[in-house]
């Protein structure tokens, strides 16, 4: 077979990485891989894997990591995200933030966009065939990708990279060797492909691969650890076992918890819609945070913030009131990504529009000629994507003309006589004639 780390012929936005170094900085392959920036001996914890471990679910294993952790290198660690949205979450930062540890402590962290694999779609946790993205679709996701994770992530420790890269030079041949090392067997050992079968629902070839290819990915990168959320624990373990049998050490697999989304019952997924991005305006993370239900604050507090143990156990038992206590909380993440003077601005438009019911100067002003349909309206201000969205919208009460609730379809929204339109939580308007 060709040599993974091989350069690559790749067209559009994923560019050949013939002697791929991390952003900004200098020097070969080989040399980072030797050398360890040493940190003042005050900043060294004294057992740097445990530090390292922190917050973790789980670790797999220990030994392995502890060993890599204690080598006189930088680490190679990998993070793997398909750009199914163009959007990074919360749920994504609880993983970002530990690399940024490892990057912390002197290792390199590789920001793996997966651009191949989400032509396959991920079938991890899904009860039926994910639809696989287009090229164009892709290509619009990933273009985001590097800018949010670097809100987070040092540029000058991390490689961004496309699997596209390796996985576009493979030929059947090739892809067939590496599928020749992971039984079928062991593949259906998935829960969800488990389940899927058990309820004689369609798995089809392509999703099978799936894994394989993740896993291949590690190969292909020399990876020494992989972290990603425990609904990816499969897919890492399939890396460590391709390792073995490219001849490389198998990588350590660290797995992170999951949160929950806005929702409260599904994890915060950009495909389940409910999320909050990275990049969200302050007055939408804000709005959103706002929303979450009562019982997932202390897992907020504790997956999100720095908040002391005797804050959260303040937020647990109730001593502080849960409406103070979720305003704390969407202060203390917005102003990690925009700033305390944001998240000030942002609670204050809050409190304005939701609890005080005033409308904020800065809302929208319209202009409209003659009278017109809610639902036309709607649509045209983009409150809605379609008039069948906004009729759904008024039927659930959603919908407010100057703060009175409006449930018949057929209101009619005259200028001059009406003033405010406000669509759920966060889109409001000032009409004028």
């Amino acid at each position: 077979m060709t040599n993974p780390r091989s350069s690559f012929t790749i067209d559009g936005l994923f560019r050949p990485v013939e002697n791929p170094v991390p952003l900004g900085r200098q020097g070969s392959f080989r040399q980072r891989r030797t050398e360890l920036k040493k940190s003042p001996a005050s900043e060294i914890p004294a057992n740097p894997a445990a530090a390292l471990a922190h917050g973790t679910v789980e670790i797999i294993s220990p030994a392995d990591f502890a060993a890599k952790v204690a080598l006189a290198r930088p680490l190679r660690i990998k993070l793997g995200m398909d750009p199914t949205a163009p959007d990074l979450h919360l749920g994504h930062s609880l993983t970002l933030k530990k690399l940024r540890d490892f990057q912390r402590a002197g290792h390199t962290v590789i920001f793996l966009v997966g651009d191949f694999t989400a032509m396959i779609g991920d079938p991890t946790g899904r009860t039926e065939t994910r639809r696989p993205l287009s090229r164009e679709q892709i290509t619009q996701n990933a273009e985001t990708y590097r800018t949010q994770a670097f809100q987070i992530l040092d540029p000058d420790r991390t490689e961004v990279r496309f699997n596209s890269e390796w996985m576009n030079e493979l030929g059947v041949r090739q892809l067939i060797e590496i599928a020749a090392r992971i039984s079928v067997a062991r593949l259906l050992e998935r829960d969800d492909f488990e389940k899927r079968l058990a309820n004689e629902e369609p798995l089809f070839l392509h999703e099978l691969l799936y894994p394989v290819i993740q896993g291949y990915d590690s190969v292909a990168l020399e990876a020494d650890l992989e972290i990603g959320g425990t609904d990816q624990k499969f897919n890492m373990l399939v890396g460590r076992e391709l390792q073995r049998h490219f001849g490389q050490a198998p990588q350590a697999v660290m797995t992170m918890p999951l949160l929950e989304g806005l929702d409260g019952v599904r994890k915060m997924s950009k495909s389940y819609g409910n999320y909050v991005g990275l990049t969200d305006k302050p007055e939408d993370m804000y709005g959103k945070l706002m929303s979450i239900p009562d019982q997932l604050m202390v897992r907020y507090y504790e997956l999100l913030t720095s908040s002391r143990p005797e804050e959260i156990a303040a937020v647990k038992s109730g001593q502080l009131h849960p409406m103070e206590a979720k305003k704390r909380l969407a202060q203390i993440v917005v102003a990690e990504y925009h700033g305390d003077a944001a998240a000030a601005r942002a609670q204050n438009y809050f409190e304005s529009k939701h609890q005080r019911r005033e409308i904020p100067s800065s809302a929208q002003v319209y202009r409209i000629a003659e009278d017109l349909w809610i639902c036309e309206l709607m649509k045209q201000l983009q409150f809605t994507p379609s008039t069948s969205e906004a009729r759904r919208l008024v039927s659930q009460g959603a919908v407010r003309v100057d703060g009175r609730t409006i449930t018949d379809v057929n209101f009619r929204f005259v200028p001059g006589e009406h003033k405010v339109l406000e669509v759920g939580k966060r889109r409001v308007a000032r009409i004028e004639p």
